[in-house]
């Protein structure tokens, strides 16, 4: 790993063309500014973790499982006012 000090408005090269920029440092956070190609995919760790995580879990479920919940789930048609007896009333 190759650590680095870097000032606000200091940048830092990954190869010819993606471009890290460090825009504003505020106590312990820091904003970054990425410049790349459209197809470099930059996301955040966390997000591609649980993601992952997600993936993995949907997985391990049975097709037979999903079925079941969704039909307890599926709502049920409205009810026609003319059944229960609405059909009479003046406005």
């Amino acid at each position: 790993m190759l650590v680095m000090r870097r000032r606000a408005g200091d940048s830092i090269l990954l190869g010819e063309t993606i471009e890290i920029q460090v825009l504003e440092i505020c106590g312990t956070r820091v904003k970054f500014g990425i410049v790349a190609p459209d197809s470099v995919v930059i996301q955040r760790k966390e997000i591609k973790i649980t993601r992952d995580e997600n993936i993995t879990a949907a997985r391990s479920v049975r097709q037979q499982d999903i079925s079941s919940i969704l039909a307890k789930v599926t709502p049920r048609p409205a009810v026609d006012a003319t059944v229960i007896g609405l059909t009479n009333v003046t406005v």
